[in-house]
């Protein structure tokens, strides 16, 4: 009988363990289960996809990586034939809304896109993007907001905002800042005169627009223009300079330059640069200051200054002595006959002024000799 009882009893604990045991593998399938669906969803919501465009070469191809180089910017990032593309950073993320920004450096005309991304795109409705806390227009459905070309002002602290339909919370999500800096293309040029702003006349003169593009658009191209009193001098085209291969009196005044992008959505324009063509040398007039006036001596009638001396005679074309040996006028003959007769004139009035201080003189001296013979 009491075999009877333990033999029970030890069925019983069988059939306990049992069902004990095939509880625990069911809630661990369905735990498995569970986490092999949370990391399906995990992995379809960071899923991206990375791709390396380039030239593949083997040892067999005949193909060069070296002549593949298009862009100065790459050129940093070849090392014994291999080249690297630029790095980017990925950051993913598990929020319910994002904002998705370029990866890549933004120039000023470059269009920028920014999209309102929520998680496993589900609809939203009421969709608000912002730049440093203030809206940059009413909700609406779109989920993209884009500039055409954009500016170092629209640098800032973008978010987004959104409402999400079904199957999502149905409640307003708001997304993480995304700083944006937009950087200087290139600066504002420098206008540069050689080899002077004060040039010779009649000597070569340049004008260089100068200024530089950052190493990552190396590769873009500017256009120049030039101006002079605001009128176009040299229409906008490649060449940064401006030359001048005899330069005269004609060409001073206030010059600037601009350079430009090619589709013209970034231009810049230089200070202005005073330009001042010296005339030849010996052309400036010769100027000789006036003596003062000295008081006549006491006891002496004051002498009058010598009146103005009559003008010398001035070349004429119908004078044949100013002409050339085919009978025509010589324009250079005459010019440097007319200063020598302008110096002719100053040397006269100088004379006229050295009279002047010898009867001075001869007046000082003319008391003294009196003086003496009386005594």
């Amino acid at each position: 009988m009491l075999k009877k009882i333990i033999f029970g009893i030890a069925g019983d604990l069988n059939t306990v363990t049992m069902k004990l045991g095939c509880v625990l593998m069911a809630w661990a399938l369905y735990l498995s289960l569970g986490v092999l669906w949370a990391s399906q969803m995990l992995l379809a919501a960071s899923f991206e996809t990375l791709q390396c465009e380039g030239p593949v070469c083997t040892e067999e191809s005949s193909c060069h990586v070296e002549d593949d180089l298009t862009d100065a910017s790459e050129a940093g990032f070849q090392v014994k034939g291999y080249t690297f593309s630029e790095p980017f950073h990925l950051i993913v993320s598990y929020d319910w809304l994002i904002l998705q920004g370029p990866a890549k450096p933004v120039f000023e005309g470059d269009p920028l896109v920014l999209r309102c991304q929520a998680w496993q795109d589900w609809p939203l409705t009421q969709v608000t993007f912002y730049r440093d806390g203030s809206a940059l227009g009413p909700p609406g459905p779109n989920r993209e907001f884009s500039i055409a070309a954009v500016q170092e002002a629209d640098s800032g602290h973008y978010h987004c905002s959104g409402i999400f339909q079904s199957p999502g919370p149905g409640s307003p999500e708001t997304a993480s800042v995304v700083a944006i800096t937009v950087q200087e293309l290139f600066p504002a040029p420098i206008l540069r005169a050689i080899p002077s702003a004060e040039p010779q006349a009649g000597g070569p003169m340049t004008l260089s627009c100068q200024t530089k593009l950052p190493l990552q658009r190396s590769a873009a191209r500017l256009l120049f223009s030039f101006y002079k009193n605001g009128r176009t001098v040299q229409s906008r085209g490649i060449s940064s300079e401006f030359q001048i291969p005899t330069a005269s009196e004609d060409h001073s005044g206030s010059y600037w330059c601009e350079a430009a992008t090619e589709d013209n959505q970034v231009w810049k324009q230089s200070p202005q640069l005073e330009i001042r063509v010296q005339g030849p040398p010996g052309s400036a007039p010769l100027t000789l200051n006036p003596a003062p006036q000295k008081s006549a001596a006491p006891g002496t009638a004051p002498e009058e200054a010598p009146g103005p001396l009559p003008p010398l005679p001035t070349p004429s074309s119908e004078d044949p002595g100013f002409s050339s040996p085919l009978g025509m006028p010589d324009p250079h003959l005459y010019h440097q006959m007319g200063l020598l007769l302008k110096h002719m004139q100053d040397v006269r009035v100088l004379l006229g002024h050295l009279l002047m201080e010898l009867r001075e003189l001869s007046g000082h001296r003319k008391p003294g000799t009196t003086k003496a013979a009386a005594e």
